[in-house]
């Protein structure tokens, strides 16, 4: 691989030997020269960054951080809890040591000048060609990919057998490749068993609602993991106001997110639709138009709706996702005075929970009013200090208590006004978080995440243990409320006793799948097992293969 990206760098130069060769006069030494100082300053900008991407997100860099370079105060904001000071010295350091090495010992060898003639062209040219063979990882039939150098159970040795700068020139150029590279299963099997899956035969769920027309509610909580929620088996003493508020209404205590992202998660809540291991259909919008959503049936069903977020609505697309799923009112951070922007990412939880209360009570109704929190997103700079303690976790920690002082604050407000009686509330996070304890990338621990429903309109409470996912909530409500939920094929009532307890979530391309008698996870890249827990026999891993192979071609028809 390193040989294969090394013959790609060698591209430029040789066409400047053949150009050279070939009777036209070129400073081939001075091109050289200042095409390798912008090698050098690339490649060494991006192992850098390599380094601490890596302990956020767990995999090798690739072509993920280009879908937030249209929101780059965003990128500053996640960026600032990072070693900034090391990691600049590094880079000044690669970048010095390489470019010292290169005027050096190689320089030298790049002013002697070949002779002009058409020996020397011919030469040259075939050269050109035969970079092809390195460049393609050999004479076989399939071109190089990263299972190439997998050779470890291990998945870091596995990672770090990868070329950065090729691992992110592939992904890049596959950006839009049509063809479905999870191809476990012929003629049709893949449906089959996901259809398997979701066939329970006859519905049997209880009727929770005090009502069929409630206002209803979505907090989406940023990065909310279970890890710090006593109520789900966490931290004591980090939610006591969340974990209040699920014992007063129905917790459902083995819910996973389907992603990793905010984004993600977004799609996988509003629109029952699972995640993509490697990409997200949230980045093209012309697949996020033809998305059923909660949003557009409610609509139909005569509600109001709206979607309030603190931040910047543009980052990762989710403005457009939003557009597209038809809310008839979205507030951004510009909807706020800048004098209450003060945090790197927008306006802090209290502040948008007092407008977002305010605007409930004004709205007509019933409505849909979907509320996304921010301050437990990094750098975590809240105006709280519960805990003490200066590392990334006890931060992480300190704001997710914030947010949940927040949410308390809100629900007490409500429960005092004339719109509790008849409203539903729903509290889920985006997605989980690798701390506390820096999960590996695909452990469930940082999938498992919270499902709360509460509010005056649920009769009643207590804990539902049917393993779900997400992509279950939307099912689950329309159940509920007598509407047809056909076009959210990928999601189960998580009420109906005759459902099947299961989860499926995504990771950098990879997939976890949980079952009752245990969760598996699995790398696409080897192909292999990376991770076992409990008794699960073949047919999770079997059914996680095919969920994986169907969602994305789902995808790709889209």
């Amino acid at each position: 691989m390193d040989v294969s990206f090394t013959s790609y760098l060698c591209i430029f130069p040789f066409l400047l030997f053949a150009l050279n060769a070939a009777f036209i006069k070129l400073r081939v030494n001075k091109i050289i020269q200042i095409y390798t100082v912008i090698l050098v300053l690339i490649i060494s900008f991006v192992s850098t960054a390599d380094l601490e991407l890596y302990r956020a997100w767990g995999f090798r860099m690739d072509a993920t951080p280009l879908q937030y370079l249209s929101s780059p105060r965003e990128m500053i904001a996640s960026a600032s809890s990072s070693p900034v000071v090391g990691l600049l010295a590094i880079f000044i350091l690669l970048s010095v040591l390489f470019v010292w090495l290169y005027k050096k010992f190689f320089s030298k060898y790049i002013s002697i000048q070949p002779a002009r003639s058409w020996l020397h062209l011919a030469v040259s040219l075939f050269l050109i060609a035969f970079l092809f063979v390195p460049i393609r990882g050999g004479i076989q039939k399939i071109p190089m990919n990263s299972s190439d150098v997998y050779f470890s159970r291990k998945m870091f040795a596995n990672h770090a057998a990868i070329n950065l700068p090729w691992n992110i020139m592939f992904s890049i150029l596959n950006r839009h490749n049509t063809k479905n590279p999870f191809d476990y299963f012929t003629n049709g099997k893949d449906e089959q068993m996901v259809d398997s899956l979701y066939n329970t035969g006859p519905v049997r769920i209880p009727h929770i609602l005090t009502t069929q027309r409630p206002n209803i509610i979505f907090i989406i909580l940023e990065s909310y993991t279970a890890k710090f929620m006593a109520s789900l088996g966490g931290e004591k003493g980090v939610t006591p106001h969340i974990d209040s508020i699920a014992k007063d209404g129905l917790l459902f205590t083995n819910i996973y997110a389907a992603g990793d992202r905010s984004e993600k998660g977004q799609v996988a809540v509003l629109s029952g639709y699972p995640n993509q291991a490697i990409t997200s259909i949230i980045k093209t919008p012309t697949k996020t138009q033809h998305l059923a959503s909660i949003t557009q049936i409610l609509n139909k069903q005569g509600y109001y709706t709206s979607y309030t977020y603190g931040g910047e609505l543009e980052f990762a697309n989710i403005k457009s996702y939003l557009l597209n799923t038809g809310f008839d009112k979205l507030v951004s951070k510009y909807s706020f005075p800048e004098s209450t922007r003060t945090t790197s990412w927008g306006v802090h939880d209290a502040i948008v929970l007092d407008t977002f209360f305010n605007d409930i009570r004004h709205q007509q109704q019933p409505f849909f009013a979907t509320l996304f929190t921010l301050s437990s997103h990094e750098p975590f700079d809240v105006p709280y200090h519960k805990f003490g303690g200066s590392d990334v976790t006890a931060k992480f920690r300190n704001s997710v208590a914030y947010t949940d002082s927040c949410i308390g604050h809100f629900i007490r407000k409500l429960k005092n006004d004339s719109l509790w009686k008849n409203t539903l509330i729903v509290l889920v996070a985006d997605h989980g978080h690798p701390l506390p304890g820096n999960d590996r990338d695909d452990l469930p621990s940082k999938f498992h995440i919270p499902l709360i429903f509460t509010g005056g309109a649920l009769k009643v409470k207590g804990t539902i243990a049917t393993i779900g996912s997400q992509t279950d909530i939307i099912t689950t409500l329309l159940d509920q409320f007598s509407i047809n939920r056909h076009a959210f094929k990928w999601g189960k009532d998580l009420l109906d006793s005759g459902a099947h307890s299961f989860a499926f979530y995504c990771f950098n391309n990879g997939f976890g799948f949980v079952t009752p008698h245990g969760v598996v996870t699995m790398d696409n890249v080897s192909h292999k097992i990376i991770y076992q827990q409990g008794n699960v026999d073949s047919s999770a891993i079997t059914n996680g293969k095919a969920y994986m192979q169907f969602s994305y071609q789902d995808f790709l028809n889209r």
